[in-house]
């Protein structure tokens, strides 16, 4: 087992040990299914107590990165990562993050523009009739009058996330999740008392045309236009959130 052992200091054991191996997991020196070595060889390889490695541990499995297993053939293994569980994961957290107020609106603003115009040129590359499909789906319920401001936001996530779906690129599909399910959401309701559905829908259109058409440049163009409008709304939204502070 490739690990370093060093010196451990006065912060919490149990936490040092698990960063340790987690990090021996994420640099490949644990491989996938790997058996981990018992907890008295840990112990005295970490020259700790048993209880000690056993809240290591546990701080490992409540991040999915290692699994139990009774019997002869036992013991504690090392677990292939699932995309899906970390995209959650990843998702909540950013989530959390947002509503706290960790994230200058601003700042969000900049981010989501400089990657949904990647997105949007990709999407207009190797988009499939089943993201036209769920855009104009969307479309069609955006333009009910009737749709609440809250059913509007969930619409407008939904056609964002199509155009990640429409790049074909499982990174940026897992990198864009945090943006579109867990920003998106938060501050699409923050800022909606300046939102112009109107045009929004008009934007829409726009982008879907061009995705459609296979102009990435058309849907960039329009894209930004977007992105600058919801950079304003940020900034307003922004200011109301700095004078009730």
């Amino acid at each position: 087992m490739g690990l370093k052992f060093e010196p451990l200091v006065t912060e919490s054991l149990a936490k040092q040990i698990a960063q340790t191996l987690r990090q021996a997991i994420v640099d490949g020196d644990l491989k996938v299914d790997e058996r981990l070595p018992t907890e008295p060889e840990l112990a005295q390889r970490f020259g700790v107590s048993r209880p000690t490695i056993r809240e290591a541990l546990k701080r490992l499995a409540a991040q999915n990165l290692i699994r139990s297993r009774r019997g002869p053939s036992g013991g504690t293994f090392v677990n292939r990562p699932d995309s899906d569980e970390a995209q959650n994961a990843l998702i909540n957290m950013t989530s959390l993050l947002t509503t706290m107020g960790e994230f200058d609106l601003s700042d969000i603003a900049e981010a989501r523009r400089e990657l949904e115009l990647v997105c949007v040129r990709l999407a207009a590359q190797r988009r499939e009739q089943s993201h036209i499909n769920s855009m104009m789906f969307e479309l069609s319920l955006q333009k009910n009058a009737a749709m609440s401001d809250q059913d509007f936001c969930a619409s407008d996530v939904r056609f964002h996330r199509a155009i990640v779906d429409a790049t074909g690129n499982t990174m940026l599909r897992f990198m864009m999740s945090s943006v579109i399910e867990a920003v998106q959401p938060i501050v699409n309701l923050i800022i909606f008392r300046f939102w112009d559905k109107e045009k929004t829908i008009a934007q829409h259109e726009r982008i879907l045309t061009s995705i459609e058409a296979g102009d990435g440049e058309g849907a960039a163009a329009v894209i930004a236009e977007q992105m600058d409008d919801l950079r304003e709304r940020y900034a307003n939204a922004q200011k109301v959130r700095d004078e009730k502070a």
